[in-house]
């Protein structure tokens, strides 16, 4: 482990691989399972579940990082629990992701 200690694997980073994993891996079995043909949404674009999935992460950057540049990552509060957990302002940027990526998916 010594080797990737530059990579400041935090449990925030492990949560955004392990569900960047299990999204790939349901948007995998979707494709098989129930196959889809393009649609047009509100861009008049054809488009499919991929491509609103990479709309929706593309986004959810752009979101997180104007987050970071006009509110910054101070604490909302912290939890009593151990030394103290502090809960980021960081979430509220993720919600507004979420609630961005439903849109896409429902509209693009």
């Amino acid at each position: 482990m010594e080797n990737i200690a530059w990579m400041a694997w935090t449990l925030p980073t492990a949560i955004f691989f392990v569900m960047l994993a299990l999204t790939l891996g349901v948007m995998t079995w979707l494709g098989v399972a129930y196959p889809e043909a393009e649609r047009v949404g509100i861009l008049r674009i054809p488009t499919t579940r991929g491509d609103r999935l990479f709309i929706s992460l593309i986004l959810a950057a752009v979101i997180h990082l104007l987050w970071i540049a006009f509110a910054g990552t101070d604490p909302l509060l912290t939890l009593p629990i151990g030394e103290g957990v502090e809960i980021s302002s960081l979430w509220l940027a993720t919600l507004i992701s979420l609630v961005s990526a439903v849109a896409i998916f429902r509209t693009v």
